[in-house]
């Protein structure tokens, strides 16, 4: 089940952080690094983030979600984590295909070595716009959903 999230409730923000670290980490196993920022942040700075947040539920249980904003026309995919647990379950699939429901373009960023992310979003229509080195040396690649291509 995917639902509206609200990252006011402690248990919902909580939970957010806790599956963004542990999706974070083995992206940053695939990659080799840690120099995601997303891995070094707080509840409350993900709480800070203005984003609008879905997730996925099993069980009452959240296994997965993502944060977006529309940014001038254009959908942004900020976050996406699915708990380790559930992968290969298609909850970032089902995620995106919401966030890609509301129409327009869309951006995202992954890891240029995250072979599973780059698969999903290529197999959802995007395709790679640019590849960027950040701070740490990381190299993220970016992708554009149709209207940016």
């Amino acid at each position: 089940m995917i639902v509206p999230l609200d990252l006011t409730d402690d248990a919902t923000a909580e939970a957010v952080h806790r599956i963004a670290l542990e999706s974070y980490a083995v992206e940053a196993d695939l990659i080799g690094s840690t120099a995601m920022p997303a891995l070094h942040e707080s509840v409350d700075d993900v709480r800070r983030l203005p984003l609008r947040w879905l997730g996925g539920y099993v069980d009452r249980e959240l296994v997965a979600f993502v944060g977006y904003a529309k940014v001038d026309g254009v959908l942004d995919i900020d976050r996406l984590g699915v708990a380790p647990s559930h992968f290969r379950l298609g909850f970032a699939r089902r995620l995106v295909e919401q966030v890609l429901a509301e129409g327009g373009p869309a951006i995202v960023s992954t890891g240029a070595a995250n072979a599973p992310a780059i698969a999903l979003y290529e197999s959802l229509g995007f395709r790679v716009v640019d590849t960027v080195v950040v701070d740490g040396g990381l190299r993220i690649a970016q992708f554009g959903h149709p209207g940016l291509v």
